[in-house]
């Protein structure tokens, strides 16, 4: 795992798919192997980021390099299966970091969710519009800095505004996943992809 960690970091892609083949192929499952090794070297990332210890080169070959693995395990043209519903995710304005919303979006359009994706940096009128056009079994928020934190609890209200007041809300990342939902006001707090896949599964299939 730690090489696979190590390729990463380096952006070094045909290095990690090749590692996240082996420990796939030792018994490794792929939640285990996006957890323990491609979520430690964001973990990682974020660090940098927040810190501001980074180049722009190193991130962009770095999450490149995230992106393969996952694909690896979750391509990004699997077929959905809309019976699932519909989960709308965004990076809030003011963070223009996509990373972790993008290893999400592979995640659950792997497992037959259709996914809306707002992109980051996204005006709170932006994704609270394409809930109301969407109807979605779920809105999702993903922050790396705390900035955006003023913006997440607004979203609840924003929904309601527009008659969502039953659609659920969760928030993933490396600034919000150190609140609690009622910091948030939002729903459920997810420390991984995998954590908002069982949130989902508990869910119905949105508001139509």
């Amino acid at each position: 795992m730690d090489k696979l960690i190590t390729a990463i970091l380096d952006g070094d892609s045909a290095m990690a798919v090749s590692k996240a083949r082996q420990l796939n192929a030792s018994g490794l499952s792929p939640e285990k192997i996006i957890i323990e090794g491609v979520e430690a070297a964001m973990s990682a990332l974020d660090t940098k980021c927040t810190l501001e210890d980074f180049n722009l080169l190193e991130i962009m070959l770095a999450g490149r390099a995230v992106m393969e693995v996952t694909k690896l395990f979750w391509p990004s043209g699997a077929v959905k299966d809309s019976a699932k519903g519909t989960v709308v995710i965004a990076a809030l304005e003011g963070d223009v970091h996509d990373l972790g919303k993008n290893i999400l979006k592979m995640v659950l359009t792997g497992k037959g969710y259709n996914v809306v994706d707002c992109g980051k940096n996204c005006p709170l009128q932006k994704l609270a519009d394409a809930a109301a056009a969407e109807r979605p079994l779920a809105v999702g928020l993903s922050g790396l800095i705390t900035t955006v934190i003023p913006v997440v609890r607004q979203v609840k209200g924003a929904l309601a505004a527009r008659g969502l007041d039953n659609v659920k809300v969760f928030a993933g990342g490396a600034a919000l996943k150190q609140s609690t939902p009622g910091m948030l006001n939002v729903d459920f707090v997810a420390e991984s992809a995998f954590d908002v896949l069982r949130f989902l599964s508990g869910l119905g299939k949105g508001i139509r």
